[in-house]
């Protein structure tokens, strides 16, 4: 039986190995040494925690940079990610299916909402683009009760605007938008 190798376990180890290493110059008087320690304990305990593959793919979807962001999102295993951050994979898979196929996004979405979202701005992102496919499939009840609990999410009224939009998207059914 082979073990898969996961890198988060050897990052958390450098983590505490860098931590005790740093505490072991604190105490023999090599105080800068051990600052430059405790912050490379630091960065190895971020990137144990969060996935720096999944910022860039972020980051390449606000620069609308799609080919970019579909190659690094398709190595990512979501097996091998911290059970919060596999929402945001999901929801990041969805974006970047929206151009190609809408049902494949749906399923994305809907992938993301089962595993589960850290915060309410994000679950409402993906009722605002599930809404936005049910209208372009002409579902307007679903599409309808899909804005309402994006309201209802949106607490800092940071999609107004979004939402809005596709409102207007569903009592005008000839305009189909996709929402990212």
């Amino acid at each position: 039986m082979r073990i898969p190798f996961d890198s988060r376990i050897l990052k958390i180890a450098l983590a505490v190995g860098s931590l005790a290493y740093a505490i072991q110059l604190f105490r023999t008087s090599y105080t800068g040494s051990g600052i430059g320690m405790v912050l490379l304990a630091l960065i190895f305990g971020l990137t144990a925690m969060r996935s720096m593959r999944m910022i860039l793919v972020a980051f390449r979807i606000q620069q609308q940079d799609m080919d970019k962001a579909r190659k690094i999102l398709a190595g990512i295993n979501p097996k091998h990610l911290w059970p919060n951050n596999r929402g945001q994979y999901w929801f990041l898979q969805g974006n970047l299916l929206l151009e190609s196929s809408l049902s494949e996004a749906e399923k994305a979405f809907r992938t993301a909402l089962d595993v589960g979202l850290k915060r309410d701005e994000e679950k409402a992102a993906v009722m605002l683009n599930l809404a936005a496919i049910q209208s372009s499939k002409r579902r307007m009840k679903e599409a309808k009760a899909l804005i309402a609990q994006a309201k209802r999410l949106d607490k800092k009224g940071m999609l107004k605007a979004d939402i809005r939009t596709i409102e207007q998207a569903i009592k005008n059914p000839q305009q189909v938008v996709r929402r990212r």
